[in-house]
């Protein structure tokens, strides 16, 4: 079994699910990338996003910590580490409940 979350869910999933719960505007200002400023589209951020990894994991985060994590509530949290805590901390703290 896998010890990845998101393990099974594609980042098309991911994205089509942050617009949804938040928008263009508000993701773009919780994530500072180009793709989600100027002309967003689903197409436009999964083509920047495959190419990018440190912008696909903050993306990764903020899904996993604003929809997953509520979804899976019964299961035991993850430890994270401290290389990506502060987005993590900044991203709950203004987090719509």
């Amino acid at each position: 079994m896998s010890q990845d979350p998101l393990h099974g869910i594609t980042l098309e999933r991911i994205v089509t699910e942050l617009h949804a719960k938040f928008g263009w505007p508000e993701l773009a200002d919780r994530i500072r990338i180009n793709c989600f400023y100027e002309n967003p589209s689903i197409k436009s951020s999964l083509k920047f996003l495959r190419k990018t990894p440190w912008a696909r994991k903050k993306v990764e985060d903020l899904y996993f910590y604003t929809i997953a994590r509520k979804a899976n509530k019964t299961k035991k949290p993850l430890q994270i580490d401290n290389a990506s805590s502060d987005l993590i901390a900044t991203d709950l703290n203004s987090a719509p409940e």
